[in-house]
């Protein structure tokens, strides 16, 4: 098989299977599980699916006390972000909650800007403007009836945690770090964080059937473990930025989820303004890749 193709078929598995998410986290929530108790439990798993991974490929799980600091920070970063999801969607639904989260990729812009002193291009600015059009959008249905905006604050914190992990992981040293490594460490730490926080609020929640654990296998192993590792393929094959593109269906998978499981309702608002968000990350990955492409040409 071409390498290129390699590359856009894992890809297309790790958008796709993220997309999954609320698939397998939904029915445990249903079912009494809190928050915290599922994504305590989703974290232990795939991380223990990456470690065995790792012993597969005999990779080193060997890290630096400093390292650790680092990774322990990640870790929070990332289980905030995956937190802040969890609650937005008891407010917004699936397939908004998970298109709004998409924006990240802007936050990242903003963040360079404003703590690397990176320059926003005039396609940047552009892209911020679209991607807050396509929110406000979604934010006012076809009938006026707003979006909780307690909702609309948790997926921005969602999108914005996971913004600033990935700006901590690309200005620090464990951007040489394997990235299974990297994965392995910083699940197992969102992991021991909310078992922390489960202890605090009432201890973790045992799963109430064999149901549930077939949901939490396939929500640790398929829309977490894999997606991880099939994102570290598709960057090795085709690079960061077709892999930043092709993350576009991530969002689409889970508006599906949501209207086919879930029965949520696909209005025009929501078509559109996911459409105009789909546009700015586009305009926000591709606008470096231009960029060079004309400097070469000039």
């Amino acid at each position: 098989m071409n390498t290129k193709i390699k590359g856009y078929f894992w890809a297309c598995i790790s958008s796709a299977t993220f997309g999954l998410i609320p698939l397998f986290a939904l029915p445990l929530a249903q079912k009494g599980l809190s928050h915290d108790s599922v994504l305590c439990y989703r974290f232990a798993f795939a991380s223990l699916f990456l470690g065995l991974w790792m012993i597969f490929k005999k990779e080193s799980f060997a890290i630096a006390k400093r390292e650790l600091i680092l990774l322990t920070v990640l870790g929070v970063l990332y289980a905030l972000s995956a937190q802040y999801l969890f609650i937005s969607y008891d407010y917004l639904g699936v397939g908004t909650a998970s298109t709004i989260l998409f924006l990240y990729p802007v936050f990242v812009a903003v963040l360079m800007a404003v703590f690397f002193k990176e320059k926003i291009s005039v396609v940047t600015t552009a892209a911020i403007l679209i991607a807050f059009s396509g929110i406000s959008l979604l934010y006012k249905g076809n009938n006026g009836i707003s979006l909780n905006p307690l909702g609309i604050g948790t997926i921005l914190l969602s999108a914005l945690s996971y913004a600033v992990y990935i700006v901590v992981v690309n200005k620090s040293k464990v951007q040489q770090m394997s990235g299974y490594k990297l994965t392995f460490y910083v699940m197992g730490l969102s992991s021991v964080y909310f078992l922390l926080k489960a202890q605090i609020t009432g201890g973790l929640a045992p799963l109430p059937d064999t149901t549930a654990i077939i949901d939490l296998t396939l929500l640790s192993l398929l829309a977490t473990a894999l997606s991880c590792v099939a994102m570290v393929f598709a960057v090795q094959y085709v690079g960061s930025t077709a892999t930043a593109i092709l993350g576009a269906l991530e969002p689409v998978v889970a508006v599906a989820v949501g209207v086919l499981a879930f029965k949520e309702v696909i209005t025009g608002n929501l078509i559109l303004g996911i459409l105009l968000i789909l546009i700015a990350v586009s305009l926000i990955v591709l606008s470096e890749y231009f960029y060079k492409r004309l400097k070469v040409q000039n």
